[in-house]
């Protein structure tokens, strides 16, 4: 039996979703997480209608992503729900914020060339394709192989990362600004301005630190969805 076989329709207790006082048992809701990806799954494969495909890519567009947050993102990284989160999160993202991503994709892309080729975006990587490749990596969840779905986007945040990380330096576009400041003669008003270029720096490399750990968390999105890759591959992806 291969691996994408491995996956047959599971009935799903409404029961599972009854929230009583004190919230709800872990392992129900494990079970819920577990019940509802293979549910998923199953469908998006099972059915030829492009339709269906297409509601199950762009769901969250109009069901939101919080209830897919509540039932799969605390589900183990490399499992079925776990995986299916990461996919849905990582479109979420691109849609909400294409001009954002698509600038760090564009400015890593050089320095992966393999994970570039392997994400599969047009060139120029500009919004639009960002967006175009998102929502062709999750159709490709449905209708092609499933762990290429997960390397491709394990690809893209690789890219990512990359070039987050790059323009995550406030000064590396702006050397001349900063060797002007250092040269401003010593008086009040050259005081004043040391004191904002300080305070300015500080912002900015607070907000190089805040960059940085994205791109970590986009590089640790990266290792789990190589990892969920592997596993389908394995028969061991549940």
């Amino acid at each position: 039996m291969s691996a994408r076989d491995h996956h047959r329709p599971v009935k799903f207790d409404p029961a599972l979703f009854d929230q009583r006082i004190g919230g709800v048992d872990p392992a129900v809701l494990a079970e819920a997480a577990h019940v509802t990806a293979a549910a998923v799954l199953h469908r998006g494969r099972g059915h030829e209608d492009p339709e269906v495909r297409r509601r199950l890519v762009e769901f969250t567009d109009t069901e939101g992503l919080d209830g897919l947050a509540a039932l799969w993102s605390e589900a183990p990284p490399v499992s079925l729900p776990g995986a299916l989160w990461r996919l849905y999160a990582l479109r979420s993202a691109v849609q909400a914020d294409p001009v954002r991503l698509s600038r760090w994709f564009e400015a890593g892309r050089d320095t992966a060339q393999v994970s570039y080729v392997v994400a599969g975006v047009a060139d120029p990587p500009r919004a639009a394709e960002i967006r175009e490749m998102a929502d062709a990596i999750l159709s490709g969840a449905w209708n092609g192989d499933f762990d290429v779905a997960l390397e491709r986007f394990a690809a893209f945040c690789r890219v990512t990362a990359l070039g987050r990380t790059r323009l995550g330096d406030p000064w590396a576009s702006d050397d001349e600004t900063r060797r002007t400041t250092e040269r401003l003669p010593s008086s009040p008003a050259a005081g004043e301005l040391a004191v904002e270029a300080a305070a300015a720096e500080l912002d900015g490399e607070r907000m190089a630190r805040q960059e940085i750990a994205g791109a970590k968390r986009l590089e640790r999105t990266a290792d789990d969805l190589e990892a969920a890759a592997r596993a389908w591959r394995a028969g061991s992806l549940d």
